[in-house]
């Protein structure tokens, strides 16, 4: 049995203000059909959530104002601050995007 690590999120805060990291271009993907990170070794494909919260990770908006953004769009989704920190600190870990 593996043992988890506590949630990633303690380190990305709402008033933070993610950047795509320099070395990945986000973009949609038209034959995969989904949202992708491209880096020089190969490609990430994304998932839906993914993709909504990383075309919105652009430098300028706080993870409050991506997550706002995101209960706008998805109003029956019910709160998903949770989900939107927890994918954010993954990320972050994952070198995709800077605090």
């Amino acid at each position: 049995m593996s043992e988890q690590t506590t949630s990633v999120n303690t380190q990305v805060e709402p008033d933070m203000i993610p950047a795509l990291n320099k070395m990945f271009r986000f973009q949609w993907e038209k034959a995969q059909d989904c949202y992708v990170l491209l880096y020089p070794e190969g490609m990430i494909q994304l998932n839906g959530p993914a993709g909504e919260i990383l075309a919105l990770v652009d430098g300028e908006r706080s993870v409050q104002a991506i997550t706002d953004a995101l209960q706008a769009k998805f109003p029956d989704a019910g709160d998903i601050s949770a989900d939107i920190l927890e994918f954010l600190g993954g990320a972050y870990e994952q070198h995709w995007i800077t605090l």
